[in-house]
């Protein structure tokens, strides 16, 4: 580090002040929460939340100034909140706005530090190769803006190295400002999770990395007040980088270690769930043997792309940087794979309880799937052909309207080209603002209408709706003697389904995958 350069930056913070004015690049999940944050702050004056008044997203521009949150699910505290600091509460600030969304990008040469939330997905994982577009957009727009000794953080998951690299590079090109010079730079990545935004950013600890120590300590300044619970941990911009890709990736493998053991209890016939209490039940000091849920499929946009951003972090390296043993594959990638799978056993289930209602319909004299004969193994290839399946849940998460990802969009594209009809019921999601419907998909929050008429009921999603779903009023909607259920989140009591006669099939259910029907 130059000390000379730090130094300089260091004198123009202190000319500057405190952070007063801030801007949030961004107005999606991580965006508006953090925002309206920094808004309730007493620290801070004013806040800008900056949006594109496009077709698809300009609507929040409206809403937020409004006092209205543009994202729907359940989020405690959020609408209540963005009404405050809009001045919309009726309260002693009524009128007195500290936070407003806008469009104007020429407000961030007001600003003391900007941040970005901007979403990196991937759109082909196989080649490493991230959409940073709008991210670069983005930064872009604030080199364009950009004063000496402002703080600009990327909030954005990202390749290791990009924070230094791109980030640093672009915002140079188009202020003609030198970083750690003339303003601060620094990485300090979203920690939140859909459904408790508030409670995430207030509660987790804050992982800031500057590229250098005066940036770093700039941003501690900016995050330090919106904490209650948590507590800021500095490093450098590469480590948080690679902090916030390992934490995904590591969840991402306890999910798909899960969901293998589920496959596992499903071939050996037994109940994964028992096998998780036993398994957890083993404590004492230095054991961990904790166990995540299986299901359906992940969903989001972290977990289905962080571990490509950790992949390609060392890849970018080049091949001698990496001590690895030639014939094994990356257990990361591996395990994301696992993952994208589950849709497809989803389909399995399905296809395998359709084809022991058939046989039953068929008046074969069997109940169960033990003995299928080489014609009924034919069948079974065509059962999905003209099957009515009534999909519950696109949202990848219970009680939210976050389909970013969503796995049930997989099992919907390989049903529908079997031959199946499907029909999607989702309470929270709106197909008008749900991202990347399949085209002719329609979305609907009429749960009766979906049902009625169903081969198979497909559970993936946990929302609470689905957990104190009647087997016997399904059924009558249904109007078949043995209707399907799979249970792709361990929402459903299989005894009651199955006693009510349908054909059960659950993710990690060994024990009860290959049960005989109740007539």
């Amino acid at each position: 580090m130059n000390t000379n350069t730090s130094t300089k930056l260091q004198q123009l913070f202190e000319k500057r002040g405190p952070v007063k004015t801030i801007g949030v690049i961004g107005m999606g999940y991580v965006g508006i929460p953090a925002a309206v944050l920094f808004a309730d702050a007493s620290e801070f004056s004013l806040v800008y939340g900056f949006q594109r008044a496009s077709k698809s997203s300009g609507y929040k521009i409206g809403m937020l100034n409004s006092g209205v949150s543009p994202l729907k699910g359940e989020e405690p505290g959020l609408e209540d909140l963005i009404a405050k600091v809009v001045g919309k509460d009726g309260g002693e600030n009524s009128g007195k706005p500290k936070f407003t969304c806008t469009s104007d990008l020429s407000k961030i040469a007001e600003c003391d530090a900007v941040t970005l939330a901007i979403q990196t997905p991937f759109e082909n994982p196989k080649d490493l190769i991230p959409n940073f577009t709008p991210l670069i957009e983005g930064i872009r727009n604030v080199g364009r803006y950009l004063t000496p000794g402002t703080l600009v953080v990327l909030e954005s998951t990202i390749t290791p190295g990009t924070t230094t690299g791109m980030a640093r590079e672009i915002l140079e090109e188009e202020s003609w400002l030198v970083a750690g010079e003339d303003f601060g730079l620094a990485h300090a990545p979203e920690r939140v999770m859909v459904g408790r935004l508030l409670k995430n950013i207030r509660e987790h600890d804050r992982i800031v990395g500057g590229i250098d120590n005066v940036s770093t300590k700039r941003a501690c300044e900016l995050y330090g007040p919106v904490l209650t619970k948590g507590e800021l941990i500095p490093m450098s911009a590469t480590a948080a980088e690679v902090t916030k890709t390992a934490e995904n990736t590591f969840r991402d493998l306890q999910i798909a270690a899960a969901n293998q053991l589920a496959l596992y209890c499903e071939a050996m016939g037994i109940n994964f769930y028992e096998v998780r209490t036993g398994v957890d039940s083993l404590k004492g000091e230095g054991i961990t043997r904790a166990i995540l849920w299986p299901g359906a499929g992940v969903g989001g946009h972290c977990l289905t792309k962080d571990t490509y951003h950790l992949e390609r972090g060392v890849e970018q390296l080049g091949p001698e940087a990496l001590d690895w043993p030639d014939d094994i594959a990356s257990l990361y990638v591996s395990s994301r794979l696992i993952n994208d799978f589950m849709p497809s056993h989803m389909l399995h289930l399905t296809e395998s309880a359709l084809q022991q209602a058939a046989l039953a319909q068929a008046g074969a004299g069997r109940t169960d799937t033990e003995t299928m004969t080489e014609t009924d193994t034919e069948t079974k290839t065509q059962i999905l052909k003209g099957a009515k399946i009534a999909l519950l849940g696109w949202a990848f998460l219970n009680d939210s309207d976050d389909a970013r990802n969503t796995p049930a969009e997989p099992f919907y594209q390989a049903a529908i080209a079997a031959g199946a009809e499907v029909r999607i019921h989702d309470p929270w999601v709106d197909r008008k603002t749900a991202p990347d419907v399949p085209e002719g998909a329609d979305i609907t929050r009429d749960l009766d209408a979906v049902l009625r008429g169903a081969d198979a009921v497909v559970i993936f999603a946990g929302h609470k709706e689905y957990r104190t779903l009647a087997p016997a009023e399904v059924k009558e909607l249904c109007g078949c003697s043995h209707p399907v259920l799979v249970d792709g989140r361990n929402v459903a009591d299989p005894d009651a389904w199955i006693g009510a006669g349908y054909v059960y099939r659950g993710i990690g259910r060994g024990d009860k995958n290959q049960h005989p029907l109740v007539e």
